[in-house]
């Protein structure tokens, strides 16, 4: 049975995709085939269509994500019928991803959806959301409550941002939304941010020990953004790193961890355990305002996603682009 799907390949070096079809016998190893709805264009997604360092065999179907519902399993976990989610893992590495109208993977891979959470939904979620979940998750579960005082949120228009920001502000967190995007502003407000901060003040800094201003802090930057966001966290605040936009390095120093016992909390999305995914997928259910979250989705089919993540790479993209792979 073919199908359409974006195919990527490589020839001299250079990486080319295109919308195509392509025949069922490309899938890999699985053993739970789904009828993909919807998948999502994360930065990930936008990197792999230039750089050698993401797609590791060729040819491949990208796509760090999708949503749909299982056709077939030999698992018994999973049933004809089921709404599931897949984020992270190999896919649009070593194994075809999202931007498909079929899927087949392990069943370890896929997560039953809550209700009342519906396919494009999750898509919405996706691996940025489900990464800001987990950043939320890491702030709790390092004693960040509402009351210990602000929490910041740099790359706040990003996909990661936008959804952190709706997540905190929903469970009563006071959000300060760092971003280089002034025209932003309204939108970041609307989501839920109490104030808005330029990222100039935080990524221009240079002191390995600054005022304490913040709590805790979701971080999608990284290099000297994150360095000056834990130089200016409050004693026993917490910090997690779940993105490098700026930069891989980290030019900072022992004294946020030495002086005011800061912790920083490393976000892995791709190969979180289960259990890990379960809990974040059920939080997201309940905890994620979807009337908000609907503010930071555009809807595309197939043909649109290279093109969106042309714009992703060059830095003018905002919120969630959500891939209805069927149009």
């Amino acid at each position: 049975m073919a199908f359409r799907a974006i195919l990527a390949d490589r020839t001299d070096g250079a990486i080319t995709a295109s919308v195509t079809t392509v025949e069922n016998d490309i899938l890999r190893d699985g053993d739970v085939t789904v009828a993909v709805e919807w998948s999502n264009v994360n930065y990930k997604d936008a990197i792999a269509f230039v750089s050698p360092q993401i797609i590791q065999t060729f040819p491949l179907i990208p796509g760090i994500d999708f949503a749909g519902r299982v056709e077939h399993s030999s698992d018994p976990r999973f049933v004809a019928g089921d709404k599931v989610v897949a984020t992270g893992w190999g896919l649009s590495q070593t194994h075809h991803g999202g931007f498909a109208q079929r899927a087949q993977v392990k069943a370890d891979w896929l997560v039953k959806l809550p209700d009342p959470l519906s396919t494009r939904d999750a898509m919405a979620i996706g691996t940025a959301g489900f990464t800001a979940m987990l950043s939320v998750l890491a702030l709790e579960d390092g004693g960040i409550v509402p009351q210990r005082g602000d929490i910041l949120v740099t790359g706040a228009s990003g996909g990661v941002g936008s959804i952190a920001i709706a997540i905190l502000s929903e469970l009563g967190y006071h959000v300060l939304a760092s971003t280089g995007k002034a025209s932003e502003a309204e939108y970041l407000r609307r989501l839920g941010a109490s104030e808005i901060i330029d990222r100039e003040t935080i990524s221009s800094e240079d002191k390995p020990l600054g005022p304490d201003r913040w709590a805790g802090a979701i971080d999608t930057v990284g290099s000297r953004t994150l360095a000056n966001v834990l130089a200016q966290t409050k004693y026993r605040g917490v910090v997690t790193a779940c993105g490098f936009v700026g930069g891989f390095d980290l030019p900072a120093t022992v004294m946020p961890f030495i002086m005011r016992n800061v912790t920083l909390a490393g976000i892995d999305s791709v190969n979180a355990p289960q259990v890990v995914r379960e809990r974040a997928w059920q939080r997201l259910a309940t905890d994620l305002d979807l009337e908000k979250l609907a503010l930071a989705v555009t809807e595309i089919g197939l043909e649109e996603v290279l093109g969106v993540a042309g714009a992703m790479r060059a830095g003018k993209s905002r919120g969630r682009s959500i891939v209805d792979v069927n149009r």
